[in-house]
């Protein structure tokens, strides 16, 4: 009986003790506008719970004694308290929280493939959101990625129009785009598809410098950036028309929406959303042909969720694409009566599906995804060339083409956030790519097959609370068949690589002001067909095309980079300072040599493995936000980029008086200095003033003079575009605001002031600014505040 006894007075004695070990912590969340929903959690355990309407939390079941709780809210700086949790009657918190206005602690996704904390991830993630898409007055995606350190946006191509981005000075194939963390952006896809993306489709994009091959396998060398389309969170809608005048004559007219039905108890929803766009050719020095292309495009897509229940989740999306250009001389007549004429019909139609199953504790989360797209392109490259003979007015007519492309990618990844929160990932990743570009007037063939399979896996260690380390590598197995003809040339390819690309990335945070990173990536790319080599270009009347050399071998990088952050509210002002330095080492670069004129009215380029190279440098970005109607950023880029040995651009003649080969050990197109500045003044509740602009130095541009293919290699001046734009919100009821936007862009008429001229011109002789001065007007209504 005895023992019965203290059996049960020890029961009761750990029953006790127990009770008195665990509370309950309320308080209610509030913002300067209110109540606002947020996450509360108790750090170091899985105790969460979201606030009510009214701001309202209650957390049950937390250990007494001291706790550090964290309040999570999008658009807000996280909430950090040490709360002593008493036994009984522990005092309600009021917690106030403060708007981000830098927007430095947003969710991304693009450092690490999965949700991190900008702010906390060991890669440095640059954001473009909503507000820097307004303040540009951008109908485009490709029009706002100016405005981000490292990164530059530049015309290629008078008659088309061709856009490609550089990233740290490398020029567009080196950087990897994502659409919603996907590598379904094909080759093709890259020649035009920047301005296809129309910005009432994207959420944010999300741009990462430096490599990522380590993430996401070939072609990130210089870095990635992620487009994430507009997600369905709550219920929305809203219709936008933008109308312009490029240089004050040519008209360019946008119309889109996007709408957003999401369910009470948030278990499924949807977002749509689509624009119209019809642009006018525009002709900068009257010589009857086009700088900037004439331009109708319609794009339509969706994104649903659903939950089956709390711990899984499909989600969908899905986008169409239409898009018609054209440029050159004479654009009412058909292309091959014309001198010169570049003429795209783009269908593209892209998507994906992906599952999300998380275990019960939510530390574990599975993923498995495909996602595809289809491009059908309608070409015609040529013309007259400013002749009229028979044999060219035949040579005309046989130069349409088509091209069909396809890219798919699948895959699966596990996250496990372990109980010291380290997080590990793996996942195995199958991509494929085809492409079939056909010009029979030219004997011109490309068919293209790539075929990659990767596995990675990365570790996020976390010894401290102040030291951070992201390790990990990819595996990659790539293997690129194919054929390519140009007149009586052919070459054939059937490689097969293999290639480790592992990464380092360390965080460390001297305080709660400074952050330290640093890391090493390792990148490649296959001998396979780019964006450029889709791309075809006039000079002297004669179409030029790009032909893979033989004996191609794998081009490999080594990235470094290290920065330096500083954040701190300074009274009511916040500020960011971020200064980054960069060094990328390339072997095998693959480089374009031309071979001038082959066969009757065809120019070659070919793709050869030039010297090493390097590109180092520094990025720097400073945010300054005195309150939360005015924002200030600014960044810049200084850099050096250099081939080791000269590196040959034209292959002279070995005759006398024939044109000496070209050679340098500078990029071209790329300026050692360029950067941006943004501006974001409320006056008042409702009017705003934003003034936004993009810095671009002086550069090596080449410049085709004769019809051998001799260039000269020209100096170019430097440019300032400066836009203005000013905004009204008129608030009609709760439910329905009407905003009304006018402006200037590129202000100073900072534009090229020596285009070539004529049939015979170089279309690639073309740099800086996109456009002219330009005016604008919008009108938007919506359900939105601001």
């Amino acid at each position: 009986m005895e023992k019965y006894f203290y059996t049960f007075l020890l029961t009761l004695l750990s029953l006790t003790i127990y009770a008195q070990t665990t509370s309950t912590i309320t308080g209610t969340v509030s913002t300067k506008g209110g109540a606002t929903t947020a996450t509360v959690r108790i750090e170091g355990t899985t105790l969460a719970t979201t606030t009510e309407e009214n701001g309202h939390f209650t957390l049950t079941n937390v250990p007494t004694g001291n706790r550090r709780v964290l309040v999570d809210a999008i658009g807000y700086v996280p909430f950090r308290q040490l709360v002593s949790v008493l036994a009984s009657n522990t005092p309600a918190l009021q917690i106030a929280l403060e708007a981000d206005r830098l927007n430095l602690n947003e969710v991304v996704v693009s450092a690490t493939r999965y949700d991190v904390n900008r702010k906390q991830s060991p890669v440095i993630v640059n954001v473009i959101g909503s507000k820097l898409m307004n303040a540009t007055q951008s109908v485009a995606m490709s029009e706002t990625l100016n405005y981000q350190p490292g990164v530059r946006l530049e015309v290629n191509c008078q008659n088309c129009g061709f856009t490609q981005v550089r990233m740290n000075g490398l020029d567009g194939s080196y950087s990897q785009i994502l659409m919603n963390s996907r590598p379904i952006f094909s080759a093709l896809n890259g020649v035009y598809g920047l301005d296809q993306i129309p910005t009432s489709m994207v959420e944010r994009i999300e741009v990462v410098r430096g490599g990522g091959s380590a993430l996401y396998g070939s072609n990130a060398i210089a870095g990635t950036i992620n487009v994430i389309t507009k997600d369905p969170i709550v219920n929305s809608w809203e219709i936008n028309n933008n109308t312009s005048l490029i240089g004050g004559k040519s008209l360019d007219n946008n119309f889109s929406f996007n709408s957003s039905v999401v369910s009470e108890d948030l278990s499924h929803g949807a977002t749509f959303y689509g624009a119209k766009r019809s642009r006018e050719a525009y002709d900068a020095d009257g010589d009857g042909f086009s700088e900037i292309t004439k331009l109708e495009s319609t794009a339509f897509g969706t994104k649903a969720f659903y939950k089956f229940s709390e711990l899984n989740k499909l989600t969908m999306d899905f986008s169409a694409i239409k898009e018609f250009r054209r440029g050159g001389d004479r654009l009412n007549i058909a292309p091959h009566f014309t001198d010169i004429t570049e003429q795209l019909n783009h269908n593209t139609i892209m998507g994906g599906l992906t599952f999300d199953q998380y275990t019960k504790d939510q530390r574990t989360k599975f993923s498995v995804y495909g996602s595809a797209q289809r491009t059908i392109r309608d070409s015609y490259y040529g013309g007259l060339g400013g002749e009229r003979t028979a044999a060219d007015s035949l040579l005309a007519a046989n130069a349409y083409g088509t091209t069909k492309d396809f890219a798919f990618v699948g895959g699966g990844q596990l996250a496990h956030t372990l109980k010291n929160e380290d997080v590990f990932t793996t996942g195995i990743e199958y991509n494929h790519s085809n492409v079939d570009d056909e010009i029979p007037g030219y004997s011109r063939a490309i068919e293209q097959n790539v075929n990659s399979t990767g596995i990675y896996a990365q570790y996020e260690w976390k010894p401290t609370d102040r030291f951070k380390a992201l390790l990990g590598g990819r595996f990659d197995h790539v293997n690129v068949s194919g054929t390519y003809f140009l007149g009586d040339i052919s070459r054939s390819s059937d490689a097969s690589v293999s290639a480790f690309s592992p990464r380092v990335t360390l965080l460390y945070d001297i305080n709660e002001v400074f952050q330290l990173r640093g890391g090493y990536a390792r990148g490649f790319r296959a001998p396979q067909a780019f964006d450029e080599d889709m791309h075809v270009s006039s000079v002297g009347g004669d179409q030029q095309f790009i032909l893979l050399g033989e004996d191609l071998k794998t081009e490999f990088s080594n990235s470094y980079t290290a920065s330096i952050n500083f954040t701190k509210a300074i009274g009511s002002t916040q500020a960011n300072i971020l200064l980054e330095g960069f060094y990328t080492d390339i072997r095998n670069p693959f480089t374009y040599v031309s071979q001038g004129v082959i066969g009757d009215n065809l120019r070659l380029e070919q793709m050869v493995n030039g010297e090493g190279l390097y590109v180092t440098g520094s990025n720097i970005e400073i945010g300054l936000a005195p309150s939360d109607r005015l924002t200030f950023q600014f960044g810049g880029t200084i850099q050096t980029n250099r081939y080791r040995e000269e590196q040959e651009l034209f292959e002279g003649e070995d005759v006398v008086d024939g044109d000496p080969a070209v050679f340098t050990r500078n990029l071209v197109r790329t300026p050692n200095s360029y950067g941006y500045f943004n501006t974001n003044w409320r006056v008042v509740e409702d009017f705003g003033i934003d003034i936004t602009g993009v810095y671009t130095g002086s550069m090596i541009v080449p410049h085709v003079v004769r019809e051998s293919g001799f260039m000269d290699l020209v100096q170019s001046r430097e440019f300032l575009e400066m836009n203005v734009r000013l905004s009204r919100m008129i608030h009609i009821k709760s439910s329905f605001s009407l905003e009304l936007s006018a402006g200037v862009q590129n202000i100073f008429n900072s534009y090229q002031n020596d285009f070539d001229k004529g049939a015979r011109r170089d279309s690639d002789y073309i740099y800086g600014p996109a456009r002219p001065r330009t005016y604008f007007f919008g009108v938007k209504i919506g359900n939105f505040t601001h």
